[in-house]
């Protein structure tokens, strides 16, 4: 029998604490086996169970008070630093919810449990009950996502710092204090803009999960779609920063040219046929070894198949590697696409310059690390392109790079 002087939620609080460890470890299980958690299968025990033992006998605390401001200070605490530790851990945010939400479905299946053996314990207690562990995880999440948002803020300024450096020594470098100071201006301003949008969008989605739980599907979906836009913009950065601030001495070695050109069709036929285009491919078999910077060259062709997936809305993407005369060799890329117009031809080789459609995401800086890679690689660039008809670009290279370029 039941001490009358005990409430049947304080009984309930007080079962869970006697079942902390159990059911710690039964969530624990349930997020290791379940298929859309990738992550977790990378830590260890003590790293998954991370502070929700806290969490839970916080929860037990709002049980015993029926109030979740009496504890909200704790949770808020752990919870964030549950969010940072994900975070570090490379947890994408749907991953970070589904995991608090395997957590409170662990909850409510010991609801279940504990009103079965008690028949004291009605169902208006067990909506009681419900109401707080809601209400508790809902926090629990909602405050582990702003910090995620948070550690992802301060990455990005980390990157916008690095590449606002880099952009300081290339001017002194080069010696264009005008010219390249209003380039570099408007590139941060660009940046600012486009990273104040994404952030924008950010803060709408944790409002979407805040006012309307039951919305909380679409509002992830709307965060990590931004959170990609925002991840290929930072990469980029990242990508053209190292580029332009890379002063070492090229080093050319000897490779297939045939192992680069199957590496780069295994690369990129899943996204190509992703969107439902053919990708078309051929090798010159004349083509054996030659000397030149691997690891550049197989930049310079992604970013260029990149871009051709990216504007191709039906068709074929096509890659091919032919011999020419002097010496040297040739690598084209074309595609079915939007194509370009002949009045911004002069200016798609330049940084955050896009000649297409709004509607189609990118950073714009694709081409402009191109150019600047077959500057370093001796590489001469032809391309041509019709609106709505699609684009063709041919680089020709040199059999033999000579070194310290």
């Amino acid at each position: 029998m039941m001490d009358s002087h005990v409430l049947p939620l304080t009984a309930f609080a007080k079962q869970l604490r006697l079942q902390q460890v159990d059911l710690t470890e039964r969530w624990m299980k349930a997020v290791f086996h379940d298929a859309e958690m990738t992550e977790s299968d990378r830590l260890t025990y003590e790293q998954l169970a991370d502070h929700i033992p806290n969490i839970l006998d916080e929860i037990c605390s709002v049980l015993e008070n029926q109030d979740l401001d009496h504890a909200e200070g704790a949770i808020k605490r752990d919870a964030r630093l549950h969010g940072k530790l994900r975070w570090k851990q490379g947890y994408r945010i749907d991953e970070l919810v589904r995991e608090l939400d395997l957590f409170r479905q662990m909850l409510t299946g010991a609801i279940v449990e504990f009103s079965e053996a008690r028949p004291y314990f009605t169902r208006r207690h067990e909506e009681r009950a419900r109401y707080f562990i809601d209400e508790a995880v809902s926090f629990v999440t909602l405050t582990s996502i702003r910090e995620v948002v948070t550690e992802r803020d301060r990455k990005i300024d980390d990157y916008t710092g690095r590449l606002e450096r880099a952009n300081h020594e290339l001017t002194l470098k080069q010696q264009l204090v005008g010219d390249l100071y209003e380039s570099r201006m408007q590139i941060t301003r660009s940046v600012v803009h486009d990273l104040r949008n994404f952030l924008n969008v950010f803060s709408m989605a944790l409002q979407l999960i805040s006012r309307a739980p039951s919305r909380i599907d679409t509002a992830l979906a709307l965060a990590n779609r931004q959170a990609a836009d925002m991840k290929t913009l930072v990469d980029q950065l990242v990508e053209y920063s190292v580029v332009l601030g890379d002063t070492s001495p090229l080093v050319p070695e000897s490779f297939a040219l045939r192992e680069l050109f199957d590496e780069l069709v295994v690369s990129c036929e899943p996204a190509i046929e992703g969107k439902g285009l053919r990708l078309q491919t051929s090798f010159d078999g004349a083509l054996q070894m030659i000397v030149s910077n691997r690891l550049k060259l197989k930049q310079v062709a992604l970013n260029l198949l990149t871009n051709a997936t990216k504007y191709t809305r039906a068709g074929q993407v096509e890659l091919s590697m032919t011999a020419v005369q002097d010496d040297r060799w040739c690598l084209r890329v074309s595609d079915t696409g939007v194509g370009i117009d002949a009045s911004d031809r002069e200016r798609v080789f330049k940084e955050f310059e896009r000649a297409a459609a709004d509607d189609i995401p990118g950073a714009g800086l694709g081409l402009a690390i191109v150019k600047e890679l077959c500057r370093v690689l001796e590489g001469e660039i032809r391309f041509d392109s019709h609106e709505g008809k699609g684009t063709v670009f041919e680089i020709s290279f040199p059999m033999h790079l000579a070194a310290g370029n």
